[in-house]
């Protein structure tokens, strides 16, 4: 969520400056395509990839159930796909801007599905959830948060906005496990599960072809968001997050990288070794944070600008969380429960 700090100069490039118009391609790598998907949101794109195979096309990743993608996806038709079937769309996750489109993509093209299985079964709950009203957990999880009622107010009011943007999802998965080797766009792909920023988020790596898919695991500008939301309250994502990294740090170091949001990038170690420094600096903060016993949404503020904290007021208390049970976990921090039933943090 927050930009990278300060590298070497020359340690992470960009060969690929200029990004794709919706619904046109760039060829990054010989047989893979580069597109673009709108987002009508602040980061407002998410790449999608695109691998030539002897008989069609394998897409990584496909966007947003929305008119403005539905309308780059028959671009996409129309011109560097023409009279070349969509054979597979690939998932590395289940987030919305990843597979919000799926089941109409593999529809439209009779293309088979390929994610984990927990991808899968997000978009098909998410979908089907998209029309319930809030719960009652998700109320509760916010005022234990010390969350500002007006905050809560509107979430409760209005909190599918995103839950709409997944159309009907597939119902039928060729399910992708940790390690798995895959072949498409001519190549061999294994594929590298964790955790952290989604539940089995899939990155696949071909050494032979020299390119690695990092999907959000692993982002060119900004890092992913990992937080702690309703769903799963106790949750430590920053724990499984940053446990993943030393498989990518272990990686050849000269990959091509095709983030989802971003450019294409060299320099994996160096951007690895970011990743990991920013959340260590944010650990340092928050616990410098707790001169005394404090709400989440107390804390918030020490890692992000206030005006963010506003503004993006849910993402904001996930990743302060996310940092908060960390620290938990690492035994520096303790979890209080106040008069009025609010989660409190100390330091041990």
């Amino acid at each position: 969520m927050q930009d990278r700090p300060t590298t070497p100069r020359d340690a992470i490039t960009l060969p690929f400056p200029d990004p794709p118009a919706p619904g046109e391609t760039i060829e990054v790598a010989p047989g893979i395509l580069w597109a673009r998907m709108p987002l009508p949101l602040r980061l407002n794109h998410v790449n999608i990839w695109l691998l030539e195979e002897r008989d069609g096309w394998t897409a990584v990743d496909c966007g947003l159930d929305t008119p403005d993608t539905r309308a780059a996806w028959d671009k996409l038709a129309a011109g560097p796909l023409k009279d070349r079937p969509l054979r597979r769309l690939v998932a590395t996750h289940g987030h919305v801007d990843h597979i919000g489109l799926a089941g109409h993509v593999t529809g439209r093209f009779g293309a088979a599905f390929h994610a984990t299985r927990a991808a899968w079964l997000w978009g098909r709950v998410s979908y089907l959830n998209s029309g319930q009203p809030t719960s009652p957990a998700a109320l509760a999880f916010l005022e234990s948060h010390a969350i500002a009622p007006a905050h809560i107010a509107a979430f409760a009011q209005d909190r599918g906005a995103y839950a709409r943007l997944f159309g009907p999802q597939p119902t039928a998965l060729h399910r992708i496990g940790d390690d798995d080797g895959i072949e498409f766009g001519g190549s061999t792909w294994r594929a590298i599960v964790a955790n952290g920023h989604g539940d089995e988020h899939a990155s696949f790596v071909a050494e032979t072809a020299g390119v690695l898919i990092a999907g959000d695991q692993i982002l060119q500008r900004i890092s992913p968001v990992v937080g702690v939301f309703s769903t799963e309250p106790l949750a430590d994502p920053l724990s499984e997050y940053l446990a993943s990294l030393p498989r990518f740090a272990a990686l050849d170091p000269d990959l091509l990288v095709l983030p989802s949001h971003g450019l294409p990038f060299r320099g994996l170690h160096a951007r690895v070794a970011e990743l990991a420094h920013h959340h260590d600096e944010r650990l340092a903060r928050t616990l410098g944070a707790l001169d005394r016993p404090k709400a989440a949404a107390a804390v918030a503020p020490t890692l992000f600008d206030q005006r963010l904290v506003d503004s993006q007021w849910l993402l904001t208390l996930a990743e302060t969380l996310a940092h908060l049970h960390r620290l938990v976990t690492l035994g520096a921090v303790r979890r209080e429960i106040d008069a009025a039933g609010r989660i409190l943090f100390a330091r041990m």
